[in-house]
């Protein structure tokens, strides 16, 4: 199997995640949204040395991995192409903050060593929450709370598209590199000689599928916005979900869990 025929099988596989029965799954799309832009948000708002407090957020995506049945292992390798990205973000900070900011034992660590792991954190949890959003809600209830929200139809409607673009821009790709792959049997890879060809008949079958796609939106009723996806409406199990676990963002915030819990411990030991 080549990484195209892959690719469009992680794909797809999303599509069956997210068609699971878990509790997570029931939850409303709205209430799954919302809590996750607010564990974002609270996230993110987490200072650069403020590792220990943020160290707790954590809990709560490998929760919802527990509960929605979906392996932690899964999340990582579907992000493996970003993770990179993110968790470099932070890598020059030790060399512009080389302040001490703590020391364990005959160690010393540099503020820029907390800031730069505080980020790759950040990052980290901010990419598990959004992976357990798509993947426990279906893309048209997802883009379907988005409306309910009031979010541009035009925005959402380029969401859904692009999402769904994706598995055909894949299928397009492997068809010709199949074809390739036919026509030269011992070249491995692509020559480069052949990329400027590729990319053009690429972008030609891309606009001739999209003018299909778009022809097929139309006969369905397209106008615009999509009439056939709907948000199901919340519940009281949902509204508590939102709150409680907002409460419980906020209150992580606020206080250092952390430190606090270590106080206690150390309290009872004495």
């Amino acid at each position: 199997m080549n990484k195209l025929d892959r690719s469009l099988r992680e794909l797809r596989e999303m599509d069956t995640l997210a068609a699971g029965t878990s509790p997570v799954h029931g939850l409303c799309p709205i209430a799954k949204l919302l809590t996750t832009i607010a564990y974002i948000a609270v996230v993110l708002s987490f200072g650069k040395y403020q590792l220990s407090g943020l160290l707790v957020m954590m809990l709560w995506p490998l929760l919802l991995f527990q509960l929605s049945g979906i392996p932690v292992a899964t999340c990582f390798r579907k992000l493996r192409f970003v993770l990179p990205l993110v968790l470099a973000v932070g890598l020059f900070n030790p060399i512009f903050d080389r302040s001490p900011l703590l020391t364990m034992g005959t160690v010393t660590v540099s503020g820029g060593v907390v800031s730069m792991i505080t980020l790759m954190a950040k990052g980290v949890f901010c990419l598990m929450a959004s992976f357990l959003l798509v993947a426990t809600t279906p893309i048209d209830s997802l883009c379907a709370a988005l409306r309910r929200l009031h979010v541009p139809s035009v925005l959402v409607t380029l969401l859904l598209l692009t999402y769904r673009y994706v598995g055909v821009m894949t299928e397009e790709l492997a068809v010709m590199t199949d074809a390739y792959h036919l026509r030269a049997p011992g070249q491995k890879g692509i020559h480069y000689t052949a990329w400027g060809s590729f990319l053009g008949q690429l972008l030609l079958r891309s606009m001739d599928r999209a003018e299909e796609i778009y022809g097929s939106m139309q006969l369905r009723g397209l106008r615009g916005d999509f009439p056939y996806a709907r948000a199901r409406s919340c519940t009281a199990r949902d509204g508590a979900w939102l709150i409680l676990w907002t409460a419980a963002f906020v209150l992580c915030r606020i206080f250092d869990v952390a430190q606090l819990l270590g106080g206690l411990v150390g309290g009872g030991a004495r």
